[in-house]
């Protein structure tokens, strides 16, 4: 993989390069799509759902974690609504996860109870939709500067813009030098200052 940095091979971007090293160590690449494929079976039966979402939970924060750390315009929003979807997951089946942390309190008795379900939801789902919209509107202004996906497309965001020259260095230095967004980011505002 130095060799694919050294060769000054263009359209390198800090996802693509942790996906292709994440590739390279086999089984382990293997094993995290088996447990995507599991939490989502688990998540489809009714009985599992509970084991499923907080399976799937300790996978998509890792992905939304590194989206956001490289500012990968591929999952950044995807990713946080699926970190949300699965908290809105867990959080839904609370009467069940309480029992892992709290010692139960409950008699036959009080299992056996039929609690009225018929009633929608809306708070809850008013609560889904505004945290969609926030989602969207943050991931859309939070970060000035974004490598994206391609140099064209980074290059993109800088055209006829007072910081075009410097820009272009920015894409440059990630895409085809392939130096870490940081030091990219670093170079960068030092050229603007």
């Amino acid at each position: 993989m130095g060799e694919r940095f050294a060769s000054g091979l263009s359209d390198v971007h800090p996802m693509g390069s942790y996906l292709e090293a994440l590739h390279h160590t086999g089984y382990y690449y293997t094993f995290i799509g088996v447990a995507q494929v599991l939490a989502a079976l688990l998540i489809l039966y009714h009985r599992t759902v509970l084991i499923g979402a907080l399976l799937y939970f300790s996978i998509i924060v890792n992905i939304w974690i590194l989206s956001w750390a490289v500012r990968f315009d591929g999952s950044l929003m995807s990713s946080t609504l699926m970190v949300l979807a699965n908290l809105y997951l867990i959080c839904w089946n609370y009467d069940r996860l309480k029992y892992l942390f709290l010692p139960p309190k409950t008699t036959v008795l009080d299992l056996t109870k039929k609690h009225n379900k018929n009633k929608f939801p809306l708070k809850f789902f008013s609560g889904v939709l505004l945290a969609i919209i926030l989602v969207f509107v943050i991931t859309i202004n939070v970060f000035e500067i974004r490598p994206r996906n391609t140099i064209e497309q980074c290059k993109r965001q800088f055209e006829n813009t007072e910081n075009e020259k410097e820009g272009f260095e920015f894409c440059e230095c990630v895409h085809s030098k392939g130096d870490p967004l940081n030091s990219c980011l670093d170079a960068f505002e030092l050229a603007v200052k």
